[in-house]
């Protein structure tokens, strides 16, 4: 059994995140990794210990004897992954998407997901469903299967409340899997890309299909199903939006599908919206993120390109004006790259230069609640306005962000006192 982390986590003072927190991880040797989240609190998405929402970033002190890896944020739920390969999960549990007993609806507090026979090493969370990578590229899936978006087949309950390895894969090793509301796209070690879950709008890049009769069959796959059109190339990075997804080959170059994200590009032929379509007005690039309806790719030079639609200003190009064509992000990215970047719903958020950057959606009507009602703040700036351009979230002095992950309405990082 991996080694046991503790599972409380409450909030602490935040201004400058806690003074005598920060001592105590200044005189830690090696340095820990730790989580701060911000954002909508309810069903504890958070991991505070409570329902509140945060416009500033919070720590999660529970993990003090436990470095943290990675985090994942998703509709209404967060994962944590550590250095030692456990993997726990927080917030609302209605299809199973904690790993835990259903029978428990939603949890405040970080809890272990156990099931794992090995060493994780990746994990992602989607709307309503979850994900983790072991080190041999196992993958194991759980949450809501409705749409068959967990890849265990058509026969396999519509909420599987514990991990499950997906067993069609066996001979596979998965590299890395984004999951979107209700879909999954995930890449082998040979570069090969497979899709599943529900198929509407094109989102799994296997086109229009008709059945032996002519009418137009089922979009949905529920085991994994390699995307034809991306044969012979090695792709290297996906990702996953709420009705479309996108990857990038080797060579950096950037594909998209689905029909929603590809009418927001102009496409005249419609019938390719469904399969992948490269996009060739981006420099070759690194890393990219899908949202609701809005896409972002980090190039190799560190510059960030974003495009699709702009309600609240997510793509941070100082105004709400749908683009059809891929834009450069300026203001503070012209003088340090981007080096991470992540989507939610309506917001986005970037690293560069050890620091986090958010923009897009602030909350739910833009209005700042002292009371702690507001469902909003997952820009981290003290308020749950929108921001139209990117704007530093503050962490107080000699932080590095290392991570970052948006869900539908709340944020999460990784972070390292240097």
């Amino acid at each position: 059994m991996w080694r046991r982390c503790l599972r409380v986590c409450r909030s602490t003072s935040m201004n400058g995140l806690g003074l005598g927190f920060w001592r105590r991880w200044m005189s830690t040797e090696p340095k820990k990794r730790f989580a701060a989240l911000w954002g909508n609190g309810d069903y504890g998405r958070l991991g505070l210990g409570k329902l509140d929402s945060q416009w500033r970033p919070a720590v999660c002190p529970g993990f003090e004897n436990e470095s943290l890896r990675a985090i994942a944020c998703g509709g209404a739920h967060t994962l944590f992954l550590t250095e030692s390969g456990c993997v726990f999960a927080t917030g609302l549990n209605d299809f199973g998407q904690l790993g835990i007993s259903i029978e428990k609806r939603y949890t405040q507090e970080p809890l272990e997901v156990t099931g794992f026979n090995k060493e994780i090493v990746y994990i992602s969370a989607g709307y309503h469903h979850s994900s983790a990578i072991t080190v041999d590229g196992e993958l194991y899936m759980w949450g809501n299967n409705s749409s068959g978006q967990l890849g265990l087949g058509r026969r396999a309950a519509k909420i599987v409340s514990s991990p499950s390895i997906i067993e069609c894969l066996g001979g596979m090793r998965i590299k890395m899997i984004a999951l979107g509301s209700e879909h999954s796209i995930a890449v082998t070690d040979d570069g090969e890309a497979l899709t599943w879950g529900e198929g509407g709008s094109g989102r799994l890049g296997h086109g229009h299909q008709s059945s032996i009769l002519g009418f137009l069959r089922s979009p949905s796959e529920y085991t994994p199903r390699l995307i034809k059109e991306l044969e012979g190339i090695k792709v290297k990075n996906v990702a996953a939006g709420l009705l479309h997804s996108a990857c990038i080959d080797e060579n950096g170059s950037v594909f998209i599908f689905g029909e929603r994200a590809a009418d927001k590009l102009g496409f005249v032929n419609k019938n390719k919206t469904t399969l992948p379509s490269i996009i060739s007005k981006i420099p070759s690039s690194e890393e990219i993120a899908c949202g609701g309806y809005h896409t972002c790719v980090i190039t190799n030079g560190g510059e960030l390109y974003t495009w699709g639609s702009n309600e609240n200003g997510c793509l941070g190009i100082g105004c709400t004006e749908v683009i059809h064509s891929p834009e450069r992000v300026e203001g503070p990215f012209m003088k340090l790259p981007v080096c991470k970047v992540s989507c939610g719903w309506k917001h986005t958020a970037v690293i560069s230069g050890d620091n986090i950057f958010t923009w897009g959606w602030g909350g739910s009507h833009g209005t700042f609640s002292e009371d702690g009602h507001s469902s909003g703040g997952q820009l981290g700036h003290g308020s749950d306005i929108d921001h139209f351009e990117p704007t530093m979230v503050n962490f107080g002095e000699n932080v590095k962000a290392l991570q970052v992950s948006c869900g539908f309405n709340h944020t999460g990082a990784i972070l390292e006192y240097t």
